[in-house]
């Protein structure tokens, strides 16, 4: 870990405040509170109570313990606004004829806008539209056909209401999408691949998605290797591509993260980052996770194929909110708004005092 850079990783949730004051802190506005951090330096770990913890803390270490605690504001997607403050659900849509999920089901425009809608009508706060597959060694597409994929699905969704945003790392695909109504950018290479499409996002104004990734779709999953924990390189990476944003032009508040559950990364380490998830809040941005049928799942399952990995999902979607994730991006709509509410039920019981 570079030099002395600390970092503060919320542990031990507890189910309510009620009775702990000054013992346990609220976890970025949301439904969660802990009792303790985990201090992570170079060669260290160090576990300590939130009660007088800001009295152990430097001046660098407050700034983070203060984006930890700080509420995330909505998010503002054309006319709708996506309230941060409990996990939401963002639909996946692969306009594409090679997707690894659901082998180019929606590859079709109106079955795609069907899709959109049935989402929507299930719950999901917005819908992401994307016509290139980054499954692993997926081959770029041009983007003229990948523009011509998931335009008129965009409009017809926005057009109906829907908050929609696109996934592509093409700046054109970009302004086009924004033009047609999409109202967020969900860049799987976080405004790397493609040299202008921090200066599209920054003109829009629009929320972005930067996602941590570890090369590109061809080779990313070739023997992936760190050097650190992978946790640790997640959270750096990020916040060097948040600084970049923002000094292109583009507000914080509108920045949210991804850590890239199967992006350059194994089985070994996409348990480890779900695991110590609560890390990024640390970077002050909504956390937005997207685990569902990854083959993570396949392999702790039998190597259940893609569309057997509904329950494995369903868990990892609950690990995540349960660590504060605001955003979790899935396949099976219904059943994740299911259990969310079901999740929600008992945050919410525990949260009445008595």
């Amino acid at each position: 870990m570079a030099g002395s850079k600390t970092y503060l990783r919320p542990t031990a949730f507890v189910d309510a405040p009620f009775g702990y004051d000054g013992k346990v802190a609220r976890l970025a506005g949301g439904l969660q509170f802990f009792a303790a951090v985990e201090i992570i330096r170079e060669g260290s770990k160090e576990l300590v109570p939130v009660e007088g913890i800001e009295a152990r803390l430097g001046e660098a270490e407050q700034a983070v313990w203060a984006r930890l605690t700080s509420p995330r504001p909505p998010l503002r997607l054309g006319e709708r606004m996506i309230r941060l403050d409990q996990p939401q659900v963002a639909g996946i849509l692969n306009v594409t004829p090679d997707s690894f999920s659901d082998g180019g089901r929606f590859a079709d425009g109106e079955a795609a806008i069907a899709a959109g809608h049935a989402m929507a009508a299930a719950g999901a706060a917005l819908i992401d539209v994307g016509g290139e597959s980054t499954r692993p060694g997926a081959k770029p597409v041009w983007e003229g056909d990948e523009a011509a994929r998931v335009l008129p699905v965009v409009q017809r969704l926005a057009g109906s209401g829907t908050a929609v945003s696109v996934d592509t790392r093409k700046a054109a695909v970009m302004e086009q999408a924004l033009a047609a109504g999409a109202a967020m950018v969900n860049d799987v290479s976080a405004l790397t691949w493609d040299p202008r499409a921090a200066e599209v996002v920054a003109k829009a104004g629009c929320p972005i998605v930067l996602m941590h990734h570890a090369g590109p779709p061809e080779t990313m999953q070739d023997n992936p290797h760190y050097d650190r924990p992978v946790l640790v390189e997640v959270y750096d990476f990020l916040e060097e591509e948040i600084d970049k944003a923002v000094a292109a032009g583009i507000e914080r508040e509108k920045i949210v993260v991804d850590p890239g559950f199967g992006f350059g990364k194994n089985v070994q380490h996409n348990l480890q980052v779900m695991n110590g998830l609560a890390l990024l809040h640390g970077l002050g941005c909504p956390v937005m996770v997207g685990a569902s049928r990854k083959r993570t799942i396949g392999a702790l399952s039998g190597e259940a194929p893609a569309d057997r990995r509904l329950a494995g999902s369903l868990a990892l979607a609950l690990k995540a909110a349960g660590q504060g994730a605001q955003l979790l991006r899935v396949h099976d709509v219904p059943e994740t708004i299911q259990a969310l509410r079901v999740w929600r039920g008992l945050r919410d019981t525990a949260l009445i005092p008595g």
